[in-house]
């Protein structure tokens, strides 16, 4: 499959927003995926049909909003999947954002473009969305701290939606310290001091990766375990098949909303799509309501076992992804395949509405991969304390 190598940023003169007031983020800089509203500019959601067919927003998003009166600066919007339809990166229409930690490789997407950005020092953080895992596979593929928030936990308004109970706002920077800067914002509370946790290590989930990537998390594995007081304890998410059948029902249920998220737009504008994503949304048209019950119900027993699990105020984790970035250029059945690899991976938090938080913290063939922590619903600011723990220790 044909990838043209883009700029992170949207085609186009840049433009810079001030910050419209002091703050924390003073002196700090951003840019927000194609998803967020910004007052004046079209939000083209990475399709150019989108753009045409939807008014100029006359206010920012409340995640954009938030960022300025802190102090940030915002330098432009970046390359987003069409319509967040992507867990790789590439857009027919504007190209694939470059990876700067793996030239010639997949940046990871949807929020590609964001990743991107930060990664090549053009901003110090990124806004971007995660609905079956775009900040948190972008992170890991671009050696980038990338956060999936709580579901709800911060406001999706001024947003473009895809499955609203997957959707969550998310951000990437190259460090923790400035990680935690924008939490502290973007959060509404203080990073809290780093307390004594369980540590749990999810087998089933590690047994998925690639071995080099196996091997380049297990020393970041132990650290973890050092800076949490416990040696890390190996559990299952779920017993054997199973992750890979919460795949699969978390797809048919994100791809059910996603189709009653556009079908209207679909119907009135007869937009035009690259081939893999209006095969994904034909598909998507033809999962019936009984079938999205079902997924709906497994996901009772996804989040009964990650109450189970976190609760109590264990710290779990995973690799990110199971391998590092892939080339660019490969055909669409061989992205078919990732994808799916991906999915076993991402399922978990995203059909138990989790945080969870990618760590760059291995390397496996020249390439980053990323480490994964998830804590219980609302403990976000637990997992950048983590981060900022783990990085004072590797200094």
């Amino acid at each position: 499959m044909k990838h043209i190598t883009s700029d992170a940023f949207l085609p186009g003169p840049r433009y810079r927003l001030a910050a419209t007031a002091s703050g924390p983020l003073t002196k700090l800089t951003f840019a927000a995926k194609d998803l967020f509203d910004v007052a004046g500019t079209p939000t083209g959601a990475g399709n150019p049909d989108w753009e045409r067919s939807h008014p100029v927003p006359q206010a920012h998003a409340w995640a954009v909003s938030t960022l300025l009166n802190a102090g940030a600066e915002l330098v432009g919007k970046t390359v987003t999947c069409e319509i967040s339809l992507g867990i790789l990166g590439f857009n027919q229409f504007f190209g694939t954002p470059a990876n700067p930690a793996a030239p010639g490789c997949l940046p990871g997407g949807s929020s590609s473009g964001s990743a991107s950005a930060v990664a090549a020092g053009d901003c110090d953080i990124a806004l971007g969305t995660d609905t079956g895992g775009s900040v948190r596979v972008p992170a890991s593929l671009c050696g980038l701290y990338g956060l999936r928030t709580t579901h709800g936990r911060i406001p999706f308004a001024g947003v473009c939606a895809q499955a609203p109970s997957f959707d969550t706002v998310g951000w990437f920077t190259r460090d923790a310290t400035t990680f935690a800067r924008a939490a502290t914002v973007l959060l509404e509370e203080p990073v809290p001091d780093l307390a004594s946790a369980p540590l749990l290590v999810a087998e089933d989930a590690f047994a998925l990766a690639d071995l080099e990537v196996r091997e380049a998390l297990a020393g970041p594995v132990d650290l973890l375990g050092r800076v949490l007081g416990h040696a890390p304890r190996n559990i299952a998410l779920g017993m054997p098949g199973e992750l890979a059948v919460w795949s699969a029902q978390r797809n048919i249920l994100q791809r059910h909303e996603g189709w009653r998220t556009f079908r209207d737009w679909i119907d009135a504008t007869n937009p035009c799509f690259a081939f893999n994503v209006a095969r994904n949304l034909t598909l998507a048209s033809g999962f019936t309501d009984a079938q999205a019950a079902v997924a709906a119900s497994l996901r009772q027993r996804v989040l009964a076992r990650a109450r189970e699990l976190l609760e109590g105020g264990a710290i779990l984790c995973l690799p990110t992804t199971p391998f590092t970035a892939p080339p660019l250029g490969l055909p669409l059945q061989e992205l078919d395949a990732l994808s799916e690899r991906i999915s076993q991976l991402t399922s978990f938090a995203g059909f138990a509405g989790l945080p969870q938080m990618s760590l760059p913290l291995g390397t496996a063939g020249g390439k980053p991969c990323g480490l994964s922590i998830l804590a219980w619903h609302g403990q976000d600011a637990r997992l950048v304390a983590v981060a900022e723990a783990i990085e004072r220790a590797r200094s």
